[in-house]
């Protein structure tokens, strides 16, 4: 059977560069049947990826069947994975974020977990030598998801090796990091395409603290001010957003790359409080500038308190 590759829900650069880049892996060094699939739309840098580098938009699939062979990039997370996750056959686990807990397999497999930024970081290392195999387009695919998930090295999630890995693929195909990665910034900051609710929902991980149940969003954009002019009505939207996915509340983080601060939009106490407790950030109107706030991973889950 063909295995099929994914990330999470709301896939983002890496969860479907990452994707695309195990399954040819996979299929073109290892000679085993691989497809890359997608657990939902893919964002707009994502589609970026895809669009300038001539790639084929990878499926969307609701779930996964019984017993179907899988391999699950850039999570461990069950809540950000198919309803029936663990009754496939889950064979192989890359991922860069904490563990969760919560998934089962048919037998002992293959788990690489590593503290570096990106997946496709991992991935690179995970294919040795048959790195220098990979065509120009999976070359720009890892760049991008590297580029994407450090925004640019300013992520204190950065790590040296991450660095070093995408200048070396920037060199290998004559980009310039910081022009390419203004491209990527650019399509990722152009969201006027999009409702409140598909924005809310575009780059968001469900997260419990102490019972309070959340879908915390995050929106990484050179153009803080587009998001900004609509916060009245995404505010309004969060109720709906939250009553639909089973949440209590949407907490919304505007990422302004460019001067590293995120903005969190504060439509009632209960965000007040989250802002003051877990960013020691006083909110006296329905915003708040968290200066240095950029990694979600990093900075804005581990600190969330109620």
């Amino acid at each position: 059977m063909t295995i099929q590759v994914f990330g999470h829900k709301s896939p983002d650069t890496d969860s479907t560069g990452s994707p695309i880049l195990w399954a040819w892996y996979l299929n073109e060094i290892k000679g085993t049947p691989a497809e890359s699939v997608l657990l939902g739309e893919p964002n707009t840098e994502a589609a970026f990826l895809l669009k300038r580098w001539d790639l084929p938009k990878p499926a969307i699939i609701e779930d996964v069947a019984d017993d179907a062979p899988v391999v699950i990039v850039d999570t461990n997370n069950p809540a950000e994975l198919p309803a029936n996750i663990n009754n496939a056959d889950i064979q192989c686990i890359i991922d860069h974020h904490k563990l969760v807990g919560g998934l089962e397999t048919k037998g002992p497999i293959d788990i690489t977990i590593r503290p570096l930024a990106c997946t496709a970081t991992i991935i690179y290392d995970l294919m040795g030598d048959d790195a220098a195999r990979m065509p120009d387009w999976a070359k720009a695919t890892a760049l991008t998801c590297i580029l994407s998930d450090t925004l640019e090295f300013r992520s204190p999630t950065t790590t040296e090796h991450d660095k070093a890995v995408a200048e070396k693929l920037a060199a290998e195909l004559g980009l310039s990091i910081p022009d390419y990665a203004a491209e990527m910034f650019a399509a990722k900051s152009d969201v006027s395409s999009f409702s409140d609710a598909e924005l809310l929902r575009m780059d968001s991980k469900e997260y419990e603290v102490d019972g309070t149940k959340f879908r915390v969003s995050v929106l990484e954009t050179t153009s803080p001010a587009t998001v900004l002019d609509r916060k009245a009505s995404l505010m309004e939207t969060m109720t709906t957003v939250a009553s639909e996915d089973g949440v209590d509340q949407v907490l919304l983080f505007v990422v302004d790359i460019l001067n590293e601060e995120s903005t969190l939009l504060v439509p009632n106490d209960l965000v007040k409080t989250v802002a003051a407790k877990s960013f020691d950030a006083s909110a006296t109107g329905d915003s708040v500038v968290l200066p240095g706030v950029v990694s979600r991973k990093k900075q804005i889950i581990p600190n969330l308190k109620v």
